[in-house]
């Protein structure tokens, strides 16, 4: 496998329809085939875009002209799950692709409970995928479209190697991050113009570019720079935890995401990444992120060049830039800020916009039902969460549903039920992240019936679980550290 940043200058001699695993940079047949069939089915998003691959209408013809008896089958899953062509989510078929070992089979790499939460809802579409696959001959087309691949990654190639050569340099990085680690760039020529995906999956970072007028170089070394970063907030925990009180100044920052204000670790990794952007590439302004939001980046943008100046790894420098910010500094300098009112967006050559997909039925009530429950109107959102739990059948759902409910019952005081509402959790195969934070909030609960023994079980069981967000584990280990230490009391 070609593992390290050294190995992409062997990518030109590579033929790329071979057996072997994916390197950094290259084309991903599985992604291929389900574009194929989505196109089958009729998905046509900025089909007309002059930014398409000449690649994308060739295969659309190609399709179109034979009879295939898996398009029909296609078309009629995607309606029976309200996922057809004119509203397809293009990014959960991008998970899936990512989540499969490919053809002839198109098996999930991970057990159910290790499963995407976006892919979850196409369960049944490897064994659809699998058939097209070989009735459509797709390894045919793929075969037919190397060409075009190659010269579309050639074109990447230097590119690639110069960003994330920048990048190592400027990190002190020897190789491409941590043992056992990859990072994946994958082009991908049926896709609409001008999108960019990026995906986490156990030790593989995918970053996925679709055609576009230009080289996405931007994307890209965001893209590494988060892949070789996340490692070290996770590995700093509990120094970032110490410099948390900053978070509640970003949530006077119209513009910032909301998962930034909901996690300190995103927030600090995002404003790192302008920093360090800004002082590679001096079109970035530091001033601009901070009014975007990322509150950080001034604070990062001086530490950065004291960083410049000394021998030390980002690795072995980070926790003493972190130790060293000073809240009562920043808060003085946040104090002042005008931030941006909307989150600026980068102008794109020639290609329109994707319409935006709303969300509707079951997911719609559940968006709702969150959104209650964070402005603290329990009982409606105890409403609508128990409304959920009668508009489908999925477990997964149901999960996510049983868990809102025994977040209310906790915030009511209702300690009784919230146990129980979460047990139940547990036996309906809840995504990663439903399921670390639901072991925690057992774990409080236990806490605060006094059995420490089934608090410890039960963070650690949050610990355990595959997937589960940075937030989710730091939060399980301050409560395993406060356990440690807290005193047994003498019998």
């Amino acid at each position: 496998m070609l593992r390290h940043f050294r190995t992409f200058a062997l990518l030109g001699s590579l033929s790329l329809v071979r057996a072997a695993e994916p390197g950094q940079l290259d084309a991903n047949l599985s992604l291929f085939t389900v574009m194929c069939a989505l196109h089958a089915a009729g998905y046509d998003t900025e089909i007309d875009s002059p930014n398409n691959h000449p690649i994308r209408a060739a295969a659309v013809r190609n399709l179109a002209s034979r009879n295939l008896k898996t398009t029909g089958e296609l078309r009629e899953w995607l309606e029976n799950r309200k996922l057809g062509p004119k509203r397809l989510d293009l990014n959960r078929f991008i998970s899936f692709a990512l989540s499969v070992d490919g053809p002839p089979n198109f098996n999930y790499k991970f057990q159910s409970h290790e499963m995407p939460p976006d892919v979850v809802p196409l369960a049944g579409f490897e064994r659809l995928v699998s058939r097209f696959y070989a009735e459509a001959q797709v390894e045919e087309l793929y075969k037919q479209a190397q060409p075009a691949i190659e010269k579309m990654l050639e074109s990447y190639q230097a590119p690639v190697v110069n960003t994330l050569g920048q990048v190592n340099g400027y990190l002190r990085n020897p190789t491409s991050g941590y043992a056992g680690r990859r990072f994946y760039v994958i082009l991908e020529l049926l896709g609409p113009p001008n999108h960019i995906q990026t995906r986490a999956y156990k030790d593989d970072y995918y970053l996925v570019l679709t055609p576009s007028p230009e080289i996405q170089t931007d994307y890209i070394r965001y893209a590494y720079l988060q892949y070789l970063l996340d490692p070290l907030t996770f590995k700093f925990a509990a120094k970032l935890e110490k410099k948390k009180p900053l978070i509640d100044l970003a949530q006077a920052a119209p513009a910032l995401d909301e998962h930034y204000k909901a996690d300190f670790s995103l927030l600090a990794t995002a404003s790192l990444i302008r920093a360090i952007e800004a002082r590679i590439d001096k079109r970035r302004d530091p001033e601009q992120a901070l009014r975007e939001g990322f509150i950080l980046t001034p604070y990062f943008t001086e530490a950065l060049a004291k960083y410049e100046t000394q021998e030390a790894s980002m690795r072995l420098y980070y926790p003493e830039m972190i130790d060293a910010i000073d809240l009562k500094k920043e808060d003085k300098r946040l104090a002042a800020v005008d931030f941006l009112k909307e989150r600026p967006v980068k102008a794109v050559k020639v290609a329109p916009k994707e319409e935006k997909i709303e969300l509707t039925g079951v997911f719609k009530t559940m968006e709702d039902a969150e959104n209650l429950y964070r402005t603290a109107k329990l009982e409606p959102a105890r409403e609508l969460f128990l409304r959920a739990l009668q508009e489908t059948a999925d477990q997964p759902l149901h999960a996510k549903a049983y868990y809102g409910l025994g977040r209310v019952a906790a915030r009511q005081a209702n300690l009784e039920l919230a146990e129980k509402l979460f047990t139940k959790v547990l036996e309906l195969s809840p995504d990663p992240q439903t399921k670390a934070w639901t072991h925690v909030y057992l774990g409080n609960l236990a806490e605060r019936a006094q059995e420490p023994q089934q608090a410890v079980a039960q963070f650690e069981a949050a610990l355990a679980v595959p997937g589960a967000t940075a937030a989710a584990r730091q939060t399980a280990q301050q409560a395993l550290t406060k356990l440690a230490n807290t005193p047994k009391e003498k019998e």
